[in-house]
């Protein structure tokens, strides 16, 4: 029996083909998601569905015989119940016309089964998820604060170098004056050395000539 033919077979107990199709699906899409997840989805009366690992071993290729090591690996394991082997193996009859082989769950117990599974894995997927989001949010206003800063830092250095500029720009007049004002210090220095001799050169003929007058004026009279 394929996907196909059980759809056909339980297609009148569930109203139509589309429904039992759906249905499958749904069953079948439940399991399998559960499993994966690592999750055991256990049917009673029929059996038990689970993941299990491998760990890494040797093996030997059944044409050439050669050695071959085998990577880990995880694979379903399914185990038949107990009522499904008795069916099997003729210990118990199946039940006649449209009865159910497989026991039904009892009232309460569908909360635990395969749709807890489910509703376990798509918690764990909105809990990914979620972190995921933090994550990514935390890394953006990483990077924003580290442009901020970054920026910042370049506005810090173009005003510093900008200060240095207009000191500088204050500083050159008043290196300029302070030039020009050790130059005429300098000059006046010099000149004033010149002003002293000049004026000694014109006071001693002045004296001289004070002098022989004097000198004559006694001379004249002595005479008389």
């Amino acid at each position: 029996m394929n996907k196909a033919q059980l759809v056909e077979a339980i297609a009148d107990k569930l109203g139509g083909r589309q429904q039992a199709a759906d249905a499958v699906d749904a069953v079948l899409d439940a399991m399998v998601r559960a499993v994966v997840a690592g999750d055991r989805v256990s049917v009673t009366g029929f059996g038990s569905f689970e993941k299990v690992d491998r760990p890494a071993r040797y093996a030997r290729n059944p044409q050439t015989g050669e050695r071959v090591r085998v990577k880990k690996t995880s694979v379903p394991r399914f185990r038949a119940g107990q009522g499904f082997k008795d069916l099997v193996s003729g210990t118990k009859k199946l039940p006649k016309g449209d009865e159910v082989a497989v026991k039904k769950a009892p009232k309460g117990s569908l909360m635990g089964g395969a749709s807890a599974t489910v509703k376990k894995a798509a918690a764990k997927k909105a809990t990914t998820a979620k972190k995921a989001a933090a994550k990514t949010a935390v890394a953006k206003k990483t990077t924003a604060r580290k442009t901020t800063a970054t920026a910042a830092k370049k506005t810090a250095a173009k005003t510093t170098v900008a200060k240095k500029a207009a000191t500088a720009k204050k500083a050159a007049p008043a290196k300029k004056a302070t030039t020009a004002a050790k130059k005429t210090t300098a000059t006046a220095k010099k000149t004033a050395p010149a002003a002293k001799k000049a004026t000694s050169k014109t006071t001693a003929p002045a004296k001289k000539t004070t002098a022989r007058k004097t000198t004559a004026k006694k001379t004249t009279a002595r005479n008389k």
